[in-house]
């Protein structure tokens, strides 16, 4: 689905907004603080609920206002698709042609998008969590009924360990067959969940290594290491064997929440060993890759949403990013300017509070 026309009200510091979006490339331009960023968080909350900024949906209400709508039209399949977000203290409810969704799963197959914002540096710097996040999102994009299977085994580990810290280093009789069950429940969901991200990342890893190889100019090797919590050939034999150590901790010890995923360029370890451009380029570099994973086993590109990823790059880097741009809908927000050389096919420059359309669509 591409995007042909959004509506703002009162979402950050955008009281009234509109605007026609191209079908191709648009640049968004504009001194810092003048509400690019903001622009694309909508978009990309459109398909996923989620600010990429991680910010709580009372910030996104403009100040003052008690709610903020997002609201956008697209075209899927020659259909035009309509949908709104109404975003408000602790509550956000989302419609899809005017009918209401139940659920917040049921909007992930309506938009896809891809983001690369300033702080998917973690994705390569910081712990295992911001990967494992990384890798399920992909997997819910590409399988939206796969939310359920992420959202279950968050809720067997809450429960599990809630009982575990119930039990206090030991345990009665109908506390220990509770905790079976919930024992066979993580293993099965657990080992599902570990094995769907084993196989993204043999899929993934091919792209990440040419995308890395386009933006860099450099032929290397892009390569991740999924590295299980547990070595026993089935996930139940390694929640029995941990069980008493969980009980005497109060803990889940073992699971796809404990797994690492560890990426490498060339063999370096891209945490400890790669320069902090050689990182940025490898986090562009797995974003691009599952957007193009996405574009080919759903048959139609995401929105690409870049957000002042220029500033970030070197001026080879960001000429090589920008002419090899995906097929489909793109968005960039940039403080700087584009490099010389770039068209694109729509733009939009801030003035004051105002975003103006300088070059607009199909012209």
């Amino acid at each position: 689905m591409r995007l042909t026309k959004v509506w703002l009200t009162d979402f950050r510091n955008y009281e009234q907004f509109e605007i026609d979006l191209d079908a191709g490339f648009t640049a968004v331009l504009g001194p810092n603080g003048a509400g690019k960023s903001n622009l694309l968080e909508s978009l990309a909350l459109l398909a996923t609920l989620k600010s990429f900024r991680k910010s709580p949906t009372d910030s996104l209400v403009r100040k003052g206002a008690d709610r903020a709508i997002v609201r956008a039209t697209g075209i899927r399949d020659d259909r035009e698709v309509l949908i709104e977000l109404e975003l408000a203290k602790g509550r956000t409810r989302a419609q899809v042609n005017r009918q209401v969704l139940k659920r917040t799963r049921d909007l992930l197959g309506a938009l896809r998008v891809t983001v690369f914002g300033p702080d998917d540096l973690s994705l390569v710097k910081e712990g295992p969590s911001v990967r494992r996040e990384y890798v399920d999102d992909l997997i819910v994009a590409l399988d939206p009924p796969a939310d359920a299977v992420v959202s279950d085994l968050d809720r067997i580990l809450k429960q599990r360990n809630a009982l575990l810290r119930q039990m206090t280093g030991s345990g009665d009789e109908a506390s220990l067959l509770t905790l079976d069950v919930w024992d066979e429940k993580l293993a099965a969901a657990g080992e599902h969940l570990t094995i769907r991200r084993e196989n993204l990342l043999v899929d993934l890893m091919p792209l990440a290594t040419e995308a890395y190889r386009v933006l860099s100019g450099t032929e290397v090797d892009v390569v991740a290491y999924y590295n299980r919590s547990w070595d026993t050939e089935h996930m139940a034999e390694a929640v029995e064997a941990a069980r008493q150590n969980d009980v005497r901790r109060g803990t889940t010890s073992i699971g796809p929440h404990r797994d690492d995923i560890v990426l490498t360029v060339d063999g370096f370890d891209s945490r400890t060993e790669c320069s902090q451009g050689e990182q940025r380029t490898l986090a562009l570099a797995l974003r691009l890759a599952g957007h193009r994973l996405l574009a080919e086993r759903l048959g139609e590109p995401p929105l690409l949403l870049l957000d002042d990823v220029l500033s970030e790059l070197d001026p080879d880097r960001a000429k090589a990013l920008l002419n090899s741009l995906p097929p489909g809908q793109t968005v960039i927000t940039s403080a700087q300017g584009l490099p010389p050389d770039t068209v694109p096919d729509q733009i939009l420059q801030h003035h004051g509070d105002h975003l103006e359309v300088v070059k607009g669509v199909n012209e």
